[in-house]
């Protein structure tokens, strides 16, 4: 039976998250291929700012790889722009003459940035921040220039602005209403988080309207309407965004504002939908992460065939970190008939909380600093909950320690990291944490995006508040099986058997055989048996000790496997030069266990790194290094280790991960076992440190 053909335009955020959907509820639906205009995979373009501010490098912002895109069968057209849709023929074409059939057209062409028509804005040195090529061009820029002025204090423009100071550069935020981010925050907020960017570096020019950008060819700085002026040698316009709707409306599709869509995202024309920014329901389109993710899930099960509750619209709301300052703002914050609820301002912790309502109804809340209620206010907004929900209740819990209570022990807290909730509360308990850094700093949680520190914080409440009150902050996990002693001959396991091998000193007892070490140890058999004589023979060489007797060696060296047929992709290459010196360096490695290596030239190769111990498949940036895949039944796929520019940074940070396996790995135990035992999060935080990987893979090649 042959599948239907669903072609989506736009590899954006909105557009591939409606395609894993699809991929969980039906993936032998459709055959599904993406044309974004961009050359590279699907990334999160909330987290540029990161990667401006330089807390994150481009590959922690991609959201899928280009593995992934294969692994699903989708056929990915990077570097293509659409330009004409027939909708009778049913079939779109690229401006470089592509063309591609369709039965099911999804339009996620995003939006881009509104550019307002101000004399002089298409001078050099005036830009955007919208991509990955943004925050290269301000990079460069700041290598040579110092004063730069941002258009725009909305958050966007706030996150420009901290990326350029980061950069070496002065920013001077240019905003025209009398205080920032007026759309999100009252104007006590709004003074605060000023107040705040200040301290940072930051300059402010409010109520301020630019006439022109001043400079002949380059920009020179700003011209505004009351006649003062700025100097400035870099300008970047973030005033806000603009759907792109123009591929619909040529096309005879309806538009307003955006592409018009009904409740199940579907456009004015058969076989059409559209979902994301440049989609327009009910008269609003949407420009926060959560609507469109939202539409994405509906459409999915429309397009699956699956019953699914109709999209209604979603109440806008922002949970933020802006320049390291929690920012929360949920619902409508001004309006007709608008009156505050609650409003508390503790000016010692630099704090803000405000509540509305309308007709007795809570419509809108704004948190500032401490925004752990954001979750509890937030569904309050939605249900338009009575006022009278928000009176305390004696002796209840804040609503944020409610809602962290109410979270399931296996919840992932922290998506950037993998926590859960139970490690949180376990880490705190057993540790003795007392603070949300403390957290941070001993499970990860909250350390990259920072958007769950909210939830963290609201756990170390509850856990110290059941302590209090005589109960236990540890969560119950599953019982793990008692570990099995190393052979019959002894009761010890392998973990207290490997730190008394790295502990002894064979020299200095001067045992001239195997039998006096077991003697020492207490072993059961006066020789051993054959389990367990390897075992000690490996321990006592991973752990550094010259070998007094020659026993059994280890498990043979790495077994190295390479696909030499090159599949038509433009960034395949050959591997074989670089497989061979990889085979040649492990040569007489003993192992734990047989090791399976494979090298791959792309994703179709005949060699499958996903589910090799230790697998290096080239892609557009380089090479993907994975680890902890096998190909018996039932078939696990390896996880991404990190990726690597050169054949050499590749090799080392793939020797590094064989060299930690073979540290810190039980006898007979595989790589994939390890990694399960391990956590993958944790070994990839270990080899990614610069100094400790090239010191791991220097270990490998001595010990060799």
């Amino acid at each position: 039976m042959s599948r239907s053909k669903l072609v989506i335009i736009g590899n954006g955020m909105a557009g591939v998250k409606c395609v894993e959907e699809i991929i969980e509820l039906e993936p032998d639906t459709y055959e599904i291929v993406i044309y974004g205009n961009e050359p590279r995979p699907n990334y999160n373009r909330i987290m540029l700012s990161k990667v401006l501010q330089g807390e994150h490098s481009l590959q922690d912002i991609i959201i899928n790889d280009w593995t992934w895109y294969a692994e699903h069968h989708i056929r990915l057209c990077t570097g293509e722009t659409v330009h004409r849709i027939d909708t009778r023929g049913k079939y779109i074409e690229t401006e470089s003459g592509l063309k591609e059939t369709y039965d099911v057209l999804i339009l996620a062409t995003g939006s881009s940035p509104f550019i307002p028509s101000i004399p002089g804005i298409d001078k050099e040195r005036v830009m955007s921040f919208r991509t990955i090529d943004d925050c290269t061009r301000m990079s460069d820029y700041s290598k040579t220039y110092r004063k730069a002025a941002v258009i725009g204090g909305g958050l966007l423009g706030l996150e420009a602005a901290r990326g350029l100071l980061h950069l070496g550069m002065e920013a001077v935020v240019v905003h025209n209403a009398p205080y920032i981010m007026n759309r999100q925050l009252d104007q006590k907020a709004a003074a605060m988080l000023q107040k705040e960017l200040e301290g940072q570096g930051m300059s402010f020019l409010l109520a301020k309207n630019t006439q022109k950008i001043t400079g002949r060819s380059q920009a020179q700085g700003l011209l505004f309407t009351d006649g003062s002026k700025l100097e400035a040698q870099v300008v970047i316009v973030a005033v806000g965004i603009r759907p792109n709707v123009d591929l619909a409306r040529r096309s005879g599709i309806a538009t307003n504002r955006a592409i018009m869509v009904d409740d199940y995202m579907r456009t004015s024309v058969p076989d059409i939908y559209a979902v994301g920014e440049c989609a327009e329901h009910r008269g609003i389109s949407y420009g926060l992460v959560a609507p469109l993710y939202e539409q994405g899930k509906v459409l999915a099960r429309t397009l699956c065939g699956q019953e699914t509750p109709e999209y209604r619209g979603s109440i806008p709301y922002s949970q933020l970190k802006v320049s390291g300052v929690d920012v929360f703002s949920a619902g409508e914050i001004s309006g007709e008939g608008m009156q505050t609820a609650i409003q508390h301002l503790d000016g010692i912790q630099g704090t803000y909380k405000k509540v509305l309502m309308q007709a007795g109804k809570v419509r809108g809340a704004i948190l500032f600093g401490d925004t752990t209620e954001g979750t509890a206010l937030l569904g309050l907004v939605q249900r338009g909950a009575d006022v009278a929900e928000l009176a305390p209740r004696e002796g209840s819990p804040d609503p944020a320690e409610m809602a962290a209570a109410a979270l399931p022990a296996q919840e992932t807290v922290c998506a950037c990291n993998n926590v859960t909730k139970a490690a949180i509360m376990n880490a705190i308990q057993e540790q003795g944490l007392e603070t949300a850094d403390q957290v941070k700093e001993q499970t990860k949680a909250s350390g990259s995006c920072g958007g769950c520190r909210p939830m963290v914080a609201a756990l170390l409440k509850h856990t110290h508040n059941l302590k209090n009150n005589g109960g236990t902050g540890v969560v119950a996990t599953p019982d793990k099986p008692a570990p099995m002693p190393v052979c019959s001959c002894t009761e010890l396991v392998h973990a207290e058997l490997k730190e008394i091998m790295a502990d002894i000193d064979v020299l200095e007892t001067g045992l001239p055989d195997i039998s006096l070490i077991l003697q020492k140890l207490g072993w059961g058999s006066e020789h051993g048996c054959s389990v367990c004589r390897p075992v000690i023979h490996y321990y006592l060489q991973v752990s550094g000790r010259t070998m007094v007797v020659r026993e059994m060696e280890g498990h043979s060296e790495v077994q190295v496997r390479w696909d030499d047929q090159i599949p038509m992709s433009s960034y395949a290459r050959d591997v074989s030069g670089v497989a061979a010196q990889l085979r040649e360096s492990w040569i007489g490695a003993a192992m734990p266990s047989p090791v399976n290596m494979g090298v791959a030239p792309g994703p179709g190769s005949l060699v499958s790194a996903l589910v090799q111990d230790i697998g290096l498949l080239a892609s557009p940036a380089g090479w993907e290094i994975y680890a902890g895949g096998h190909a018996e039944h039932p078939v696990k796929q390896g996880g991404l280790i990190g990726v690597a520019e050169t054949e050499v940074q590749a090799a080392t940070l793939a020797s590094a991960c064989l060299q930690w396996y073979r540290q810190t790995a039980w006898y007979d135990e595989p790589l994939w076992a390890w990694t399960e035992r391990l956590g993958f999060m944790s070994i990839r935080e270990t080899l990614l440190d610069d100094q400790l990987q090239k010191e791991l893979a220097a270990t490998l090649q001595a010990d060799i």
